[in-house]
């Protein structure tokens, strides 16, 4: 699967969540996630436990840039991740905890994260689907973030939350 994806320091939550509410956002679910990251020689893979639900492995590659990039990514259960990449423990590298409501606007998620020992952002996650082209997701991503502007979206994030956490560890 692919989706195009930017992630923003986020300035005010509350203007945010009523501008996103105002473009036809509608506010799924607002969950406890912790993402254990392991150390794979391609991409990133991280263990996602969300609290009351079931866990899920996430294995995905995209660039690191300050923009909006296209990431490609596979969602495994728990069964199927064992089948992947086997029963040996993978070596952790780093563990991001976070606190996420979900807003979902059609094909487009909406995240408000506020990130341990991190602090607050904001992520659009745009589903590429065959009636919906990697052009559309972006048009759409570049969209909302005009919408929200500079008093709510501070400056543009390149990389990951694991990539931020290890840089706060070392």
């Amino acid at each position: 699967m692919q989706n195009v994806e930017v992630k923003h320091e986020l300035r005010e939550p509350d203007l945010c969540r009523s501008i996103i509410a105002r473009l036809g956002a509608r506010l799924a679910a607002t969950l406890r996630q912790r993402d254990t990251y392991f150390r794979v020689p391609d991409g990133r893979l991280k263990k996602r436990e969300v609290e009351g639900e079931g866990t899920e492995w996430i294995m995905y590659h995209r660039q690191n840039r300050p923009a909006p990039r296209l990431s490609h990514f596979t969602i495994y259960t728990e069964q199927e991740a064992l089948a992947r990449f086997g029963l040996r423990p993978l070596p952790v590298w780093v563990i991001v905890e976070k606190s996420r409501e979900v807003w979902l606007m059609n094909e487009v998620r909406l995240h408000i994260d506020e990130v341990e020992r991190l602090g607050r952002f904001f992520e659009i996650e745009a589903l590429v689907t065959p009636r919906r082209h990697v052009g559309l997701c972006r048009e759409e991503v570049d969209r909302i973030v005009t919408e929200l502007g500079p008093m709510v979206l501070g400056e543009v994030i390149a990389v990951s939350y694991s990539d931020m956490m290890a840089a706060e560890i070392d």
